[in-house]
């Protein structure tokens, strides 16, 4: 086994760990290292989504939508349709900026009130959009953008 097949390994160790424990995943710092582990290396940008239940322990992470190096086309259908069938009621919405980046663009910013805008229809709501660039995150809730 590699060194990244290695890493790998330990990543999902992780995530079935988090999972099975109900993680309490609302707590900011652990989401971010979380997704900082998950995103942080990936050539292309990836969203992704942590599916809470009400007291924010997490029920899944998924990697919903796989772009290019400077986008990825987010169908808000996908994001209702990922929490109804986890019976999620809260979501930490996320995706990397494999350029290292760090700063959310305005089409970021309009997504994410687009998204909790829909999500609201269905009594879901988002805790947090998490940015990952490298090592550095960004968290819209942190900046007021939530």
């Amino acid at each position: 086994m590699n060194e990244d097949q290695t890493i790998q390994e330990a990543l999902n160790i992780l995530e079935d760990r988090m999972v099975t424990k109900g993680a309490l995943i609302g707590d900011n710092l652990l989401a971010t290292q979380f997704l900082t582990l998950k995103l942080a290396e990936q050539e292309r940008e990836v969203f992704a989504v942590l599916l809470l239940d009400t007291h924010l322990h997490l029920i899944e992470y998924k990697e919903l939508f796989f772009g290019t190096i400077d986008e990825a086309r987010i169908h808000p259908r996908e994001v209702v349709k990922a929490a109804l069938y986890a019976n999620a009621t809260a979501m930490i919405i996320a995706h990397n900026h494999p350029s290292g980046m760090a700063e959310p663009s305005q089409a970021d910013i309009n997504l994410t009130r687009r998204l909790a805008d829909i999500l609201k229809v269905v009594d879901v709501r988002i805790v947090d959009h998490v940015l990952v660039a490298g090592m550095e995150t960004v968290s819209f809730r942190q900046r007021g953008l939530i």
